[in-house]
């Protein structure tokens, strides 16, 4: 089960990876406002999405002890990242606030995940 949940947690980073590395690569547009989300930002949300379940899943199986509280912050979180760039990905250009709103959410996301224990 250990191997499970460490592959799934490898690509729960590569997920937060490509969300973040997607936001990374638009920051100079950003500042001349021409940012737009790129595919990889929706697939990293995605994955994140699905691994995330599933290593909720596998913790639950394990009986290992899940902060309910901590998961549903991120998930809303997430949920928040995932609809604004689903709903703007074909977009020529996003604007700087609501292209900074998801950098800010992603690294909040990041930074529970890290610090919250």
């Amino acid at each position: 089960m250990d191997v499970l949940t460490h592959f799934f947690v490898g690509l729960h980073i590569i997920g937060i990876a490509s969300l973040l590395g997607g936001f990374l690569t638009q920051m100079k547009a950003m500042g001349q406002g021409a940012a737009r989300f790129v595919p990889a930002m929706l697939h990293g949300a995605v994955t994140m999405l699905v691994t995330g379940i599933v290593l909720v899943g596998l913790n639950e199986a394990d009986d290992q002890s899940v902060n309910h509280l901590k998961i549903g912050i991120k998930l809303a979180l997430l949920i928040v990242i995932l609809g604004l760039v689903y709903v703007k990905r074909d977009e020529e250009k996003v604007d700087k606030g609501l292209f900074g709103l998801v950098g800010l959410l992603t690294t909040a996301n990041i930074f529970i995940a890290v610090l919250w224990t």
